[in-house]
């Protein structure tokens, strides 16, 4: 804003007005132009005390006024701002012919609140046919969210700005007080008045003509999404797993209605791997095939002897129950006299004296 203060006095900055002057001559020279097109031109202004100044200038040139708030999406997604307006339009149609009385107390109620809700939010834009030709806005920085909608769908705005703002947002730019009812309707005059200038040039069957171009542009289109080209989905059948229907992974597999079987613990892990590992390892070696020795030419390979009875060791006792077999007597032997002394190999034990 350097470019458009003529100085500064106790802290308070003082706005060129020659600057000011230059900004109402382009902004005058160029409405005045655009009107005589046929476009229209939307005048926006939020501010409590601006207000209705704001709407009182629009009404005079008969151009569509934003006081209460910018809805988000109104150049973006100006479709869905016509759908909401046209049932403003059915809301208003059921009121006037008595239709609404035949609905519930609660109903009427509901109906009637969403009419008022409407018209405070876009009552001024009722009468766009489309997308405006200009936007004259009132202290930028307060509508930023219009700034850059005007941008995104080009869209060229002239502003009134103070020394707060920034400029380079603005197609043309206007320095002047923007929270002094006196500045901003002395300023917003003028150029409410260089619209009625260029409106006065231009027929009624041009105008019309305008209208219709503005209603049919690309910019006010609804573009089809990604879920209006899909088909229509199928419904999916019982999926198994737990009770949202997903299949279970991981270490909780084994689950039964959404709930695990086995809980583990720390180190179960490494205890389950072990023992995996094992288990394997043993599966292996009762695959394998016995290997039988080669031995070389000439020598013949030794039959394995049967394996000879081994001496009974004492074994753990199991926790398995013992079957009790039917004891059997056994045939008494007679005892042999054990020897006095071992006999040495190769020497015949004697026999004792009769």
């Amino acid at each position: 804003m350097k470019p458009y203060i003529f100085g500064k006095r106790h802290k308070v900055h003082i706005i060129n007005l020659q600057e000011t002057i230059r900004g109402i001559f382009r902004a005058s020279h160029f409405l005045r132009k655009l009107s005589s097109t046929g476009a229209q031109v939307m005048f926006l202004g939020t501010k409590r005390q601006l207000r209705a100044v704001v709407e009182a200038e629009a009404t005079r040139c008969g151009m569509p006024a934003v006081t209460e708030r910018w809805i988000g999406g109104t150049l973006t997604n100006f479709n869905t701002i016509r759908e909401r307006l046209k049932r403003l339009e059915e809301l208003e149609g059921l009121e006037a012919d008595g239709s609404i009385e035949n609905y519930k107390k609660k109903d009427q109620a509901t109906m009637r609140r969403e009419m008022r809700k409407i018209r405070r939010n876009l009552e001024g834009v009722r009468d766009l046919h489309g997308m405006p030709g200009a936007i004259v806005v009132v202290d930028p920085r307060r509508e930023d969210i219009t700034i850059r909608e005007a941008a995104r769908m080009n869209v060229p705005v002239i502003c009134i700005l103070d020394t707060d703002c920034d400029p380079d947002k603005a197609d043309i730019a206007i320095p002047g007080n923007d929270d002094a009812m006196s500045s901003v309707q002395l300023l917003l005059s003028k150029l409410a008045d260089a619209v009625i200038e260029g409106r006065a040039s231009i027929t009624e069957e041009d105008l019309a003509q305008t209208q219709r171009m503005a209603a049919d542009d690309a910019r006010t289109r609804k573009v089809e999404g990604r879920q209006e080209q899909r088909g229509p989905r199928r419904s999916r059948g019982p999926q198994p797993g737990g009770r949202l229907g997903r299949t279970a992974t991981g270490r909780f597999a084994e689950k039964h209605a959404g709930h695990s079987a086995v809980i583990s613990f720390g180190g179960d892990t490494e205890k389950e791997a072990a023992e995996k590992k094992a288990s394997e390892a043993a599966a292996e070696g009762s695959a394998a095939p016995a290997e039988t020795p080669t031995a070389p030419a000439g020598e013949a390979v030794a039959p394995d002897a049967p394996a000879t009875d081994a001496p009974a060791t004492d074994a753990p006792a199991t926790d398995a129950p013992a079957t009790e077999a039917p004891a059997t007597e056994a045939p008494a032997k007679a005892e042999a006299p054990a020897p006095d002394a071992p006999a040495a190999e190769g020497e015949t034990p004697e026999k004792p004296a009769e």
